[in-house]
């Protein structure tokens, strides 16, 4: 009894710490209450989880990597007319010459800059180096990074799926068999009300982990879908 009124507190605890970490991603007080859960929707059969046809999606529509890229196209952009400023930049101009109110004559102008600050050059295009290359580093890094909780989330949801399913499938029928027997070994006088409640404590415990694997799936798809900035 001791340990039921632990666990009863310990669901409690836990139950109370997800509405208030689902109550703060909405912005809501995380005492507010919340509706009560709908059946969860299936996973992805493990066809459309294929790592390598998924990297090509994530590395196409993942947000943080869109951004980065946007950030090293600027400093290619950046650094390309920054190398421009070697060579003389010619402007040619064309204007009327007007006498009185008639236009007689036509003036070519041809303006021509020669860079003459090598120094002050020189420190730009080795600031435009310097910030493409830590563009370049920082698109790997995220890059890495993105594709590793990829394959992190992946290899997590695949365990919860075959941890989930062994519990459906083999645990707990073994569970329900076990307290079976209990109840008709209790019922004859065989064994004590305390096995009987160890019993059924077990497929209690069962379906407890079945529900933490399914919710832990759930995360991990939601994960995935995060970095590939789109639903499966």
């Amino acid at each position: 009894q001791t340990n039921l009124k632990n666990e009863l507190i310990a669901l409690e605890n836990e139950r109370f710490q997800t509405q208030a970490r689902l109550n703060a991603l909405v912005a809501r007080p995380a005492s507010a209450p919340l509706a009560e859960p709908e059946r969860l929707r299936p996973l992805p059969a493990p066809v459309k989880l294929d790592y390598a046809a998924l990297e090509d999606r994530v590395r196409g529509r993942n947000p943080q990597l869109f951004s980065e890229d946007a950030r090293l196209k600027a400093a290619e952009k950046t650094r390309e007319l920054i190398y421009k400023n070697r060579y003389p930049d010619f402007t040619v101009g064309i204007a009327p010459v007007q006498y009185r109110s008639a236009i007689k004559e036509w003036m070519l102008m041809v303006e021509l800059n020669i860079p003459l600050q090598q120094s002050s050059r020189r420190s730009q295009e080795r600031e435009a180096e310097a910030m493409l290359s830590a563009a370049r580093a920082r698109k790997d890094s995220a890059t890495n990074q993105v594709l590793s909780d990829l394959s992190e989330n992946l290899s997590g949801l695949d365990a919860a799926r075959r941890t989930e399913m062994a519990i459906a499938n083999s645990l707990l029928p073994q569970a329900e068999i076990t307290f079976k027997a209990a109840l008709a070994s209790y019922e004859n006088g065989k064994v004590d009300f305390a096995t009987l409640l160890d019993a059924q404590r077990q497929i209690r415990q069962a379906k407890q982990n079945q529900i933490k694997l399914q919710a832990q799936g759930q995360a991990r798809l939601a994960d995935i879908e995060r970095l590939l900035g789109e639903d499966l």
